[in-house]
């Protein structure tokens, strides 16, 4: 389990964060420089060098939403220029995407980082071009908001994989559907009937709670407190859910980090939503306390399974149930190994999931739960100081990536393996060098006592 530092404090690591940066710009100039962007988005890195994968163009807000989280750290205008012209330039088809689950993802990166700098004024202020954004994220919110499979009780956003698919992925984007609500938006469907994007997103998260995380109930024999499945599988006949699968993770029965960390984060940052907004907007759908309960309830779960089953540095392998994990002897005892001969880590796993725990921690701070904030909060920080050095943090200036050790689909083969390797290591992929910048940039706004960074600080 995870050796969580009591006693570091976000100003330890000060220094390591501004070497972060240094070498975060760094990587986004090199990419700018080499990267032939007519192939398409950039997606994960081969020998060190950023490569495509025709698939969804999940990434792309990614990149450019980097240059401009490099800004928000740095205060380099080249970098909110070229942020800011590639959004103008090469996203607006993200907004109107029918065919992804990934609004939150690509739009809130770009627009919505945007925005909040305009908001926290950061930037100039400029109405038309604050317009420009609220449009965009709108327009998002209901466009994913439209894919959408009616369950009992309730429904959820599917993925790419059909209408009968949950992905817990999703759980981190329907932020994309509350931004819109906030900003004064509907879904209007046949007949001109509105529909409460609030309430939408609300029901996702209730699928997502009662059927990608378990609470060791009792649901099936590999029920545990905390674990995730990354596919619900439905019949869309009659609204039934099937079977828990997995497509990036080893089994539907086994939990793939990075769907966990997905779990983690994006709760948590709900959490932190719900508690802006009045009780008569949530009572389109209910109660404050029934919706803070299901909400809180997978979000201490998956981040309590994170720091029990992620080895002691904070960094976990890329499936709890990795066929090969036992050759690695008592491995949750003792650092993670990325170049060990059996199985990968996953470091943007850890990215994000340091997030959900930091999060986490500040919500029940808030709440007045101080013992047990304190347990997230240090995990994440200790995470991070994990993620902050070698071998995870890149320092080759050949390597385009910042955020070493990261996994794409194992089961599928696409990840590197290196010469002289045995698995796959050494590579860096764009969700994780994004949000290991969002999570050094959360860190480093705590320190300097600025504003505390939510995606929901684009709302005036």
């Amino acid at each position: 389990m995870v050796n969580i530092d009591f006693d570091l404090k976000p100003k330890d690591l000060e220094k390591a964060l501004a070497r972060f940066w240094e070498l975060s710009g760094e990587k986004i100039h090199a990419i700018e420089k080499e990267y032939p962007q007519n192939q398409g988005s950039p997606v994960f890195t081969v020998n060190g060098k950023y490569a495509t994968r025709g698939w969804t163009e999940w990434t792309q807000g990614f990149q450019f939403g980097s240059s401009i989280l490099q800004f928000d750290a740095t205060g380099e205008a080249s970098f909110l220029e070229k942020g800011r012209l590639k959004t103008l330039q090469l996203m607006a088809p993200h907004t109107s995407h029918t065919g992804v689950h990934d609004h939150g993802f690509n739009n809130v990166s770009t627009y919505g980082n945007l925005l909040r700098l305009m908001v926290e004024e950061k930037i100039p202020y400029d109405e038309w071009e604050k317009n420009f954004y609220e449009l965009a994220l709108k327009v998002s919110g209901a466009v994913q908001a439209s894919r959408w499979t009616d369950i009992k009780g309730g429904g959820f956003i599917y993925s790419f994989n059909g209408p009968h698919s949950l992905f817990v992925d999703t759980i981190r984007t329907v932020r994309i559907l509350m931004l819109s609500y906030s900003l004064g938006h509907v879904l209007q469907e046949e007949n001109d009937r509105k529909v409460n994007l609030l309430v939408r997103g609300l029901q996702h998260a209730k699928a997502t709670a009662d059927y990608s995380v378990f609470y060791g109930k009792g649901r099936d024999r590999y029920d545990l407190w905390g674990r995730t499945a990354h596919e619900s599988v439905f019949n869309t006949n009659d609204g039934n859910f099937r079977c828990p699968n997995s497509q990036q993770g080893y089994t539907g029965f086994s939990t793939w980090t990075r769907g966990l960390a997905w779990a983690m984060c994006g709760f948590a940052e709900e959490l932190e939503y719900i508690d802006t907004l009045t009780d008569k907007e949530l009572e389109a759908y209910g109660t404050r306390s029934d919706i803070e309960a299901f909400m809180l309830q997978a979000a201490e779960a998956s981040c309590d399974f994170y720091i029990e089953h992620t080895p002691t540095d904070g960094i976990p392998y890329w499936d709890t149930g990795a066929p090969n994990l036992h050759k690695l002897g008592d491995y949750l005892s003792k650092p993670a190994d990325p170049y060990n001969a059996y199985e990968p880590v996953d470091s943007s796993a850890a990215a994000i999931g340091a997030q959900g725990l930091l999060r986490l921690g500040h919500y029940l701070d808030k709440k007045g739960q101080v013992e047990k904030s304190k347990k997230y909060w240090q995990a994440g920080l200790t995470v991070l100081k994990t993620l902050l050095q070698e071998p995870y943090l890149s320092t080759d200036k050949k390597h385009q990536g910042i955020l070493l050790h990261s996994i794409y689909h194992q089961p599928n083969g696409w990840d590197n393996v290196p010469k002289g390797q045995k698995i796959a290591c050494e590579e860096s992929s764009m969700w994780g060098d994004y949000h290991a910048r969002e999570l050094a940039l959360y860190v480093q706004r705590i320190i300097n006592k600025d504003p505390y960074y939510t995606f929901f600080n684009c709302l005036s």
